[in-house]
Formats: structure tokens, sequence, C-alpha cells
């Protein structure tokens, strides 16, 4: 009687030979599994570095009094501010290489840092934080800023500025989509029309801010007004 084929063997090779399915995205703080996409980012502060949570960790880190601890939820607020758009001469006054960045507080150095995607990643404007704060300190976005975890994302095309508040991790992703894209001087025209689309996307989101909005003048005034007695 001939033998029966050895097609076990084969196929147990082939479970370590073949392309090995993706793990599933885990909460780094409780360990439950996930979606792959929206799901919510808590910020390291310590690290300035984006964890990824489930909605009950997001949730407890999202609470009054958690805002000076080691985790901070990334809110998931847009808003833009068209009645006070930036002038034609921001973008020279920042001396950004390219033509988008973005800018988030840090908390542990009170002030802005200024970010820029490139080929290698995230990569860091070394303008004087002075200059920062003339060009984009005083408008009404900058007063709502809220440290670490979110940014105020900047592009420059056809000769204006648009900018947002956004959560941070969304800054992020553009980094990473870019730094994935990118081909040749310019980055090529499937970069080109992944930031379009991105910021398409970023535009539909964003609300108007307020009129009833403080600038960042009176926010400043409101945390260094001493509490009455």
């Amino acid at each position: 009687m001939a033998a029966p084929p050895r097609t076990g063997a084969r196929g147990g090779l082939r479970r370590f030979t073949g392309p090995r399915p993706p793990r599933p995205e885990t909460c780094e703080l409780c360990g439950v599994v996930v979606a792959d996409e929206g799901h919510r980012h808590l910020v390291e502060t310590e690290r300035r570095a984006l964890v990824c949570a489930c909605t009950a960790c997001a949730m407890l880190f999202d609470r009054p009094g958690t805002a000076t601890g080691r985790f901070r939820t990334v809110p998931a607020r847009y808003l833009a501010d068209p009645a006070h758009p930036l002038d034609d001469g921001a973008w020279e006054h920042l001396q950004i290489p390219v033509g988008v960045a973005f800018f988030f507080r840090n908390a542990a150095l009170d002030r802005l840092v200024a970010l820029y995607p490139s080929p290698a990643g995230a990569t860091e404007s070394e303008l004087d934080p002075e200059t920062w704060q003339t060009v984009l300190g005083g408008g009404r976005l900058s007063a709502l800023l809220e440290p670490d975890v979110e940014a105020l994302l900047l592009r420059r095309t056809e000769g204006r500025t648009e900018c947002y508040l956004v959560p941070i991790d969304i800054c992020y992703e553009l980094v990473g989509r870019m730094r994935m894209l990118w081909q040749g001087f310019d980055g090529g025209s499937e970069a080109r029309a992944a930031l379009r689309e991105f910021f398409e996307q970023v535009e539909r989101r964003a609300k108007a801010v307020p009129d009833t909005a403080p600038t960042a003048g009176t926010a400043a005034a409101r945390r260094t007004e001493a509490p009455r007695t």
C-alpha cells in the first residue's frame, strides 16, 4: 500500500516560512485589545512618547487633577481661527525649511517646541523660541493649546499659511506617513497627495474658535493671577 502524501510536514514548515499575521494593537496600560484605528492615545510626559490606550484607561487620565501626572490623555478636538489668519510674513519669520510644521508647548520646558516632517522622521527646528512666540503666541489658538497633548499645525500653500489646533498624535501620524512615502528631493507625488488628503480631513473636522475664546494674554493673566482670600 502506498504511503500517504506528507502534507502535514510541509504545512508545519509553512507556518514558520510564510508571513505572520499582524499582532493586534493592545492598550499599553491594561493589555486589552483595541481597534487598529481610532483608539485613544496618552502622552507619557517624561519620555515625550505616545502610548496606545483603551477607552477606559484614556478616561482614567482625562479627569480633573490628572493634568500634572505621568500620563495625559490626548484630546479629540480640532479648532481653527479663520477670523485671525497668519499674515504672509509668518512663515518667513519661522524659517521652517518645508511647508508643514507643528508646535506644542512642552510643560517641563515651559516653551513651544517646533517640529516638521522629513525623510528622517520628526525634525526639531533650532529657531529661537522667542520668534515662535512672536508669530504664534498672541493668537486665540495658542491661548487654548493644552501642553504636551495638543499642537498648532501649520501648512504653507499657495502663498498663505493655515493654522489649526489639533491632537498631537495626528501630527506624529503625519510624520510617519511622510517618512514612509517620501521620495526624491520634494517628497514625490504620492507624498504630496497624502499630505493634501490629510489636511482636507483636518479642515473638515476643525470647528471655528468662538468669539468669546481668550487671547494668549488673558489666558496667561489667569494662570498667574493670585487666588482670592
